[in-house]
């Protein structure tokens, strides 16, 4: 039940300076101290509050007022604003200065400091250079806390007061008077929706072009994140209509707009040609791809193969093995031509084909460069070929700091080839980016599953290159000796070509790394789940459930998506108190943790999964080891990583795990394609489990068909963009020379 107190800022035990975030003690008026907890900014000791909130019950900290809100109470009488200024709130006032200055103003002081701070040369002791440090904080601490009553009178909290004030500082109640619009495109973590309530909260028109420029820009970015490069223009007016609930009008002249301000692109394509609409990096990052490739192309053959005969049994005698007929025609391929994409499941020897293509290279003096899309598919690169391997990110040499890569076309990668593995996850921008540093006269190699999901972010480049028609591609089908003996890869196939599996429902030794267990109903899958999870894959298989079992789910929701699941998994398998929560996720120590975003400064990329070792109650942070890297995340960052005992199958792509399991469910219908499954599937290295329902199963295998993705770039490099020689060069405008993503 809320309660309201008034006291005053007695001792501030943790701020977390970014959030504000704070753990403080108050007196109370009637002389009790009572503990709070909260976000508490724009305040400092000795400021008489009131608070309203909780009383919550900390297992070690003991009962805390949990805060939903505050206001200051500005001191009244000449005592109070002493006590005021001389707290330390005003740098450059301390409690002899605060004292002279009341003796000399009286109780119209703060009134004075609001209108003439010019005034306090009067004051002994204050001259300009420490007029000029107290003006910087008076104004700082009155911008926030006018901010902070502003914001509180349009319900929202003191999190969002932190973020603008940090980004716009006194200025933030003049920018957001004059748009509000601008928090949703300035400031990660808030949307359009916040946005959008403080401006109808102002009276702004709904139907201003302000509104409907950021609910375009809005569904933009929406329709990037499930992976278009671009949208029909037709189809992303309805869905504006749809969010903002006015003319579309209205809406086609925001795009237009957007257009004239260099943020939209908008370019027709089709018989009959109709306007697809993009955000300027994206469309950038398309037709830079396409020049790209084509410029390549054109550029004819690389060094002259000679000497083919001897190279093959070069090749057996170097590495230990013979080259199937297919491998070796994607050996040649990959050497006669500038641009090449070799494209096979799993056991179809990809990897066997990128030793013997290095091998050759290196033997004709070439410079080779290997690089994947994350770190793990980078270190298992690294491992099969023997050779270093680095990620995009990481050879391309970006520096956080200018959130840009050092390497581009004017400092452009020193190499003769670089072979690119798992190049279905690379999006738009990223191969762009990779692209644009490739020097002139280099080989590029594709190496990849094409029948996997697409990437996470924007685009299907590699199926889009693919498809063109204009790069030699060879597709691996033999699955070799080795791996045939894997049910696990024969299985990956025979759902691909849209087969049944072949399994077992029990534990057999016949069929030791592949399963079915059939469960109709979703309260008895959920059991099955935790209970294989818990005991069956430690005493049958011997596998570590929390390290080395990753269990792989179609959807977020419902009771077997990935939030419910990390839930119920962390009961079982990290059992214990909360010791730290965050919004709806509570960490302890020993989670298993993924990162969900690319955070440059820390060198973690979004799906990179980690545990926590340790947690910091009282100041609210804790550290989470990645792949031997111990990385501190304080409470503003702990909306950057969440549970990981269960994740997305579009998550886990590049990783691959000991053992696997996948529930499947009915209700899962809407994402049940066969590309998923088989994605899923080709992670387990030794264990695949599937569990669920057969007609869920059954969907999965049967349905081949993959959400589409809106992007032009097949047709640019079929069609090309005009003269585009040339064209693949730095644009002064090009949001890449600055900000990646």
């Amino acid at each position: 039940m809320p309660v309201t107190l008034t006291g005053h800022l007695e001792h501030i035990t943790f701020q977390a300076e970014d959030t504000g975030w704070t753990v403080a003690r108050l007196l109370l008026d009637d002389g009790r101290q009572v503990n709070v907890v909260g976000h508490l900014v724009g305040v400092s000791l000795g400021e008489h509050l009131e608070v309203e909130g909780e009383w919550t019950n900390h297992p070690r900290f003991g009962q805390q007022l949990k805060l939903s809100q505050f206001r200051i109470i500005m001191p009244a009488t000449a005592e109070g604003i002493q006590k005021y200024l001389g707290s330390g709130a005003i740098k450059g006032i301390g409690p002899v200065t605060a004292e002279r200055i009341v003796e000399h103003f009286g109780e119209q002081t703060l009134d004075l400091l609001d209108a003439d701070l010019d005034r306090l040369l009067e004051i002994e002791g204050i001259g300009p250079k420490r007029l000029k440090l107290i003006r910087s904080s008076w104004k700082a601490h009155h911008g926030m806390r006018e901010l902070m009553v502003f914001l509180q009178g349009h319900g929202m909290g003191p999190a969002l007061a932190v973020k603008i004030f940090k980004e716009y500082g006194n200025r933030s109640l003049e920018v957001i008077n004059k748009n509000p619009y601008r928090l949703a495109t300035d400031l990660y973590g808030v949307g359009f929706l916040t946005a959008d309530r403080l401006a109808r909260n102002l009276g702004f028109d709904t139907e201003s072009v302000l509104r409907a420029e950021a609910g375009v820009l809005y569904v933009l970015q929406g329709l990037g994140d499930q992976g278009h490069v671009c949208y029909p223009e037709a189809l992303l007016l309805e869905r504006c209509r749809e969010l903002l609930e006015i003319s579309g009008e209205v809406i086609e002249r925001a795009v237009r707009g957007l257009m004239d301000r260099g943020l939209v692109a908008v370019e027709p394509s089709g018989d009959p040609p109709r306007n697809h609409v993009y955000l300027k990096r994206l469309y950038i990052a398309e037709k830079g791809v396409s020049s790209a490739i084509r410029d390549l192309i054109r550029s004819g053959t690389p060094i002259p193969l000679t000497g083919w005969d001897n190279l093959i049994p070069w090749v057996r005698k170097r590495l230990g093995f013979d080259l199937a007929d297919r491998q070796k025609e994607a050996v040649k391929t990959a050497l006669l031509n500038k641009v090449t994409v070799i494209t096979g499941g799993p056991g179809t020897g990809k990897t066997t084909l990128i030793k013997a293509i290095i091998e050759i290279m290196k033997r004709r003096g070439q410079t080779v460069l290997l690089t994947a899309p994350t770190g793990r598919a980078a270190k298992r690169l690294a491992q099969s070929s023997e050779q270093e391997a680095r990620t995009i990110h990481r050879l391309l040499e970006f520096s956080p700091n200018e959130t840009t890569f050092k390497r581009n076309q004017d400092h452009p990668l020193r190499a003769d080839a670089v072979v690119v593995d798992e190049a279905s996850m690379v999006d738009i921008t990223l191969m762009y980016c990779l692209l644009r540093a490739l020097p002139a006269e280099a080989v590029l190699v594709l190496v990849g599953d094409v029948d996997q999901l697409p990437s996470v972010g924007p685009g299907a480049v590699l199926k889009d290159i693919i498809d063109s028609g204009k790069v030699p591609v060879i597709r691996l089908d033999q699955i070799f000796r080795q791996a045939e003996e894997s049910m696990i890869v024969v299985n990956a196939h025979r759902v691909n070509a849209g087969k049944w599996p072949i399994m077992h429902t029990e534990v057999d030794k016949k069929i030791p790394d592949f399963y079915f267990f059939e469960r109709s109903q979703e309260d008895r899958l959920l059991e099955s789940l935790l209970d294989l999870c818990t005991v069956r894959v430690k005493n049958h298989f011997g596998y570590d459930p929390v390290n080395e079992v990753q269990v792989l789910t179609p959807m977020n929701r419902g009771a077997v998506g990935v939030y419910n699941l990390n839930l119920e998994l962390q009961k079982v398998l990290n059992p214990g108190e909360i010791e730290l929560k965050r919004g709806d996720v509570g960490f302890r120590t020993g989670d298993k943790v993924m990162q969900l975003r690319n955070n440059y400064d820390k060198e973690v990329y979004n799906g990179d999964i980690g545990k926590v070792i340790s947690i910091d109650r009282e100041e609210r942070a804790l550290l989470v080891e990645f792949d031997g890297r111990i990385l501190p995340y304080d409470f503003s960052d702990l909306d950057e990583i969440t549970l990981a005992y269960a994740i997305s199958i579009h998550k886990s792509q590049g990783s691959e795990y000991p053992a696997v399991i996948v529930p499947l469910l009915m209700q899962h219908y809407m994402l049940l394609q066969r590309n998923l499954i088989y994605t899923a599937i080709t992670r387990g290295k030794k264990l695949v489990i599937l569990l669920g329902q057969r007609k869920a199963l059954e969907m999965a295998i049967h349905n081949d068909k993959t959400r589409k993705r809106y992007s032009l770039l097949k047709d640019r490099l079929v069609q090309g963009d005009g003269d585009d020689r040339g064209a693949f060069r730095f644009d002064p405008d090009d949001p890449f020379s600055v900000e990646i993503f």
